[in-house]
């Protein structure tokens, strides 16, 4: 934030135009258009994909609440990641529907990169995340057509995987259930062979 700059509040927030999402990520206010439909689709595919088994226990073992875009308030700092879960023995029960917001950092998130966020997104929500002590994260990038998936360590992030292609994967925590990259729309781009 430059010198003489006062924090962002809320209430920056609240003032954005219709279709932005606002966050405020080390006292500065992060505004960031509604994705465009690559990303949309791939978020709420993800969110149905593993809802089923892990977060139902469908065909899964369950033991999850995902949500998508939860407000999370953390410290200072308010994110809004496309997807995030909390394992049930550290949130036994879901917020309640008149919450507006979490303040318990999740133990997976997923943050699904547009061209307008990939570098927010990596070099300044994932050092939050790392700091709140989120356990996994996973890095989305539907024009690339990849999955990363990053565990936390003490010493940073480590990138244990990165997928492509239309391959089923087990992709950590969720590696109970394999996950087919191509109903995420990560497979072959269209046209090609």
């Amino acid at each position: 934030m430059g010198k003489g700059k006062k924090p962002a509040t809320y209430e920056d927030i609240e003032v954005l135009p219709v279709g932005w999402v606002g966050e405020i990520l080390e006292d500065e206010l992060i505004a960031s258009p509604r994705p465009a439909m690559g990303h949309a689709h791939a978020a709420s595919v993800l969110g149905v994909v593993l809802g089923g088994p892990f977060s139902l226990g469908t065909g899964g073992p369950g033991g999850w609440w995902l949500l998508d875009e939860p407000e999370l308030h953390l410290d200072r700092d308010i994110l809004v990641p496309d997807l995030a879960g909390w394992r049930r023995e550290r949130m036994p029960r879901p917020p309640s529907p008149e919450e507006p917001f979490v303040t318990l950092a999740p133990d997976w998130v997923c943050e699904v990169l547009s061209p307008s966020t990939v570098c927010v997104d990596r070099t300044r929500k994932l050092p939050i995340y790392h700091r709140e002590g989120v356990a996994h994260a996973w890095l989305i990038d539907p024009l690339a057509r990849t999955l990363e998936v990053f565990r936390r360590e003490p010493s940073g992030w480590l990138l244990t995987a990165t997928h492509a292609g239309e391959e089923s994967v087990r992709a950590e925590p969720f590696d109970a259930v394999p996950l087919g990259l191509g109903a995420l729309g990560l497979g072959r781009a269209p046209g090609s062979r």
